[in-house]
């Protein structure tokens, strides 16, 4: 008993068994439906989005014996013909087989003769980038003004490889790869006919490992099905696939949320015994970060199939978006340099630290980052021996306890004023817009730990989390304790460090222009030769330098 692959047996037969490319249908069924078909088409676009079902249709609806229409009749023999690929009239060519010029005079020899039964005499030639530059000459001429009776169509997934004549001498369609949504929905729809039971979540699966083709997702269904034994479920998916439980991903999302480092790399050995592939791992990784980020931004916005609502809620409120944002570019970056790490699995492990070591740090960084280097070294020394074995490992962990120390209270003056801000600014390890965000500020209250800072509403944009931070962060590494700042945008009482250097460089630019105008040998040039002196060319010297 002869078996027809479900690509086979479910290829569309009419225009509107077709899933997407609705851009494409629309123009070829007005063409169509008018009379004003062109005589060359160019089908463009991936694997298995449907170039050569498209033209075999249109094949149909040129040919069929009830007349020139969208909607073939699929009854008469030609449409039967033309489905079952015995149209004599339909000339299929593999130009990646028949590239030598030799072949294409072969075939252009017949183009002059009428159809033996259709009403058009249609060449289909796929993959046509494969033909030679002489093959693309040849057929230059019979493709601009071919016999009234003669439609080309062609296919191909590389058209920046065909010449430039032939893409003007072509209507060109370029088909989108299809979304997981479309490609789900369709094998649904074959599955229920088929009468083969399934799971939602192993579909999803299926259709993000088609990579966008229609074609790819039923060939894998079909293996799919032998595989689990006539059902698709998630597991024998995953299995097949060679993708991991997304309980994993899950766990991963948990701990970075915790920034755990030990529990990430415990995660990262377990996951070793599955020899899973780490690219796909990040891969999903990824998704589920994106589907955080769309619950950040959207609450309500439709669930993934994969990824419970309830553990992207968690999660959602656990990270903040600048969190996500970052774990999601070390994902996709650290899948890009799998190839270069000296192991896969070593790959991975690293791409997780690094979300972990380039994570935006709070208020209490100075405070926070050596506390968990502590950590880290403190656990290294008992997981290899005692503190103390060889001396190296005990002196490490005493010096990471003694960085843990804060400096003492008197560190931090009792009251601070207004010029006491002043200095302060200038002595903090500041640079770039963090600098410019305090030297704009000026100091409003000082309460214990807390600063309250006020900015004038016109830099308003030099105020940002990030900006605010590297503030703080300074600030606590002064002082050796955790600081708080609160920014209110208000005009300030006082100067503010700027306002103050800017009326010292006018005062010295008044300076240097006065000084320069009773200088003796300015004014005997002024006078004797009529020179002038160009105000806007002096310079102040630097009173704070």
């Amino acid at each position: 008993m002869s078996y027809t692959a479900l690509a086979r047996k479910w290829r569309p037969r009419r225009f509107e068994d077709l899933v997407g490319q609705e851009h494409v249908l629309q123009a070829l069924t007005h063409a169509l439906d008018s009379g004003r078909v062109h005589h060359a088409f160019l089908f463009t676009g991936t694997r298995g989005v449907g170039k050569t079902t498209i033209a075999r249709i249109l094949a149909k609806c040129l040919n069929c014996e009830k007349g020139v229409s969208s909607k073939p009749c699929g009854e008469c023999a030609t449409c039967k013909e033309v489905d079952e690929g015995r149209f004599i009239d339909l000339i299929e060519v593999d130009a990646a087989s028949r590239t030598k010029v030799e072949d294409t005079r072969d075939l252009l020899d017949n183009v002059q003769y009428a159809p033996t039964r259709g009403r058009y005499k249609v060449y289909l030639i796929d993959e046509v980038h494969m033909l030679s530059t002489h093959s693309f000459n040849a057929l230059l001429k019979t493709l601009e003004e071919p016999p009234p009776h003669v439609k080309f169509l062609l296919a191909t997934t590389e058209p920046e490889r065909l010449l430039a004549t032939v893409l003007s001498r072509c209507l060109q369609f370029n088909l989108k790869r299809l979304s997981l949504t479309l490609i789900s929905e369709r094998v649904k729809f074959i599955l229920d006919a088929e009468g083969i039971a399934y799971e939602p979540k192993a579909l999803r699966l299926l259709a993000q490992a088609a990579d966008g083709s229609m074609r790819d997702a039923l060939s894998l269904l079909d293996q799919l099905v032998s595989f689990g034994g006539g059902k698709v479920e998630e597991a024998a998916t995953r299995i097949m696939l060679g993708t991991i439980d997304r309980e994993h991903v899950g766990r991963i999302a948990d701990l970075l949320a915790a920034a755990d480092g030990r529990g990430l790399l415990a995660e990262a050995q377990a996951l070793q015994q599955w020899s899973p592939d780490y690219g796909q791992v990040l891969a999903e990784l990824a998704s589920l970060l994106a589907r955080i980020a769309l619950h950040q931004t959207v609450p309500n916005f439709e669930p993934d199939e994969l990824f419970d609502a309830a553990l992207i809620g968690k999660l959602s409120a656990a990270m903040s978006p600048e969190d996500v944002q970052l774990y999601y570019q070390c994902a996709i970056l650290g899948k890009r340099d799998l190839d270069l790490a000296p192991t896969p699995a070593t790959g991975f492990e690293m791409t997780l630290l690094r979300m972990l070591a380039f994570r935006p740090l709070g208020p209490n960084a100075a405070v926070a980052a050596p506390a968990r280097n502590s950590q880290a070294l403190t656990g290294f020394s008992k997981s290899h021996g005692p503190a103390g074995a060889g001396g190296s490992t005990g002196s490490a962990a005493r010096a990471a306890e003694a960085s843990t120390q804060p400096l003492p209270a008197a560190a931090l003056p009792e009251k601070i004023d207004a010029a006491g801000w002043l200095e302060l600014v200038m002595q903090l390890d500041l640079s770039g817009l963090a600098r410019q965000l305090a030297g704009h500020c000026a100091l409003v209250a000082h309460e214990g730990a807390l600063l309250k800072l006020a900015l004038d509403p016109r830099q308003q944009l030099l105020r940002t989390r990030a900006v605010e931070d590297k503030l703080v962060q300074a600030l606590t590494r002064h002082f050796g304790l955790p600081i708080r700042v609160e920014i209110e945008f208000a005009a300030p009482a006082v100067d503010t460090l700027v306002q103050m250097q800017q009326r010292e460089a006018g005062v010295a630019l008044d300076e240097a222009r006065a000084a320069l105008e009773s200088d003796p040998t300015v004014r005997a040039l002024k006078d004797r030769l009529g020179a002038t002196v160009q105000a806007q060319s002096v310079r102040g010297r630097n009173r704070t330098a």
